[in-house]
């Protein structure tokens, strides 16, 4: 399995710089071409089962975004709640599957439906995560408060069982969430930092991806790490660096 863990594959979702398909930034075009198969089966597997219009729309749009990247394709599938159970053999029969976005807690449900953690293991093709889908591949997911109230909910679980795809807890759009307030408190230093204690978050602006071969995950671009209250900056955009989540 290859795995590109991406905040946003197609540009910055805030509008500050425009992209026209896949994002070429830090290699990941160039990167994705080594391993995409030749009019290949993709699968997007949603992050809101039944917002259905929105997932036609978000299928299609990077249906063709692949293929402004000049990677060719056979199929482009979806998987919300109008598909009836899709089995491991089925699923493996795929040579990439999309992770859509959206709100973690509810794409993390989603896929403990599915059975999806189990389903994917021993898968052999390309995997692509995408914000919500980035953050809920790893084993334990940092489901980093979103929606109004959820800070201040005690029932409110931060962190769930994911995929088990990688131990690296990804938080992504940094440059577009860094600065905002929650339920009356800033989100990364009165709320993350304090959940980073005995953790380490990697934290991506759009642009930025990790990806994982042959065992090994590599940061492409600009990241951060956040361990026991301290955020630091550990690569540039154009560079790349060696990750260990312990």
């Amino acid at each position: 399995m290859i795995l590109f863990l991406t905040s946003s594959p197609t540009g910055s979702l805030d509008g500050s710089r425009r992209v026209d398909g896949l994002d070429e930034k830090n290699c990941f075009v160039e990167n994705l071409r080594k391993y995409w198969k030749k009019d290949a089966r993709c699968l997007m597997i949603t992050a809101a089962p039944r917002e259905y219009d929105r997932n036609d729309e978000m299928t299609d749009f990077f249906c063709e975004a692949v293929g402004k990247a000049g990677l060719t394709l056979r199929a482009f599938d979806l998987w919300d709640a109008r598909t009836e159970d899709v089995s491991g053999a089925v699923l493996h029969s795929y040579d990439v599957v999309f992770l859509g976005g959206g709100h973690v807690p509810t794409q993390n449900q989603f896929f403990a439906q599915i059975s999806l953690r189990e389903k994917m293991r021993e898968f052999s093709g390309i995997v692509i995560g995408i914000s919500a889908g980035t953050m809920n591949s790893a084993d334990t997911v940092y489901a980093q408060p979103e929606l109004p109230g959820e800070s201040a909910d005690p029932a409110y679980i931060r962190f769930l069982p994911g995929l088990g795809l990688t131990e690296t807890m990804i938080l992504p759009h940094y440059q577009m969430v860094k600065d905002n307030e929650l339920d009356g408190k800033r989100l990364y230093e009165d709320i993350t930092y304090g959940d980073s204690y005995g953790r380490k978050f990697l934290v991506l602006p759009d642009g930025s991806y990790l990806l994982r071969e042959d065992g090994q995950e590599t940061v492409w671009g600009e990241a951060y790490e956040i361990s026991d209250g301290i955020l630091r900056k550990i690569c540039e955009d154009g560079h790349k660096k060696i990750w260990t989540s312990a």
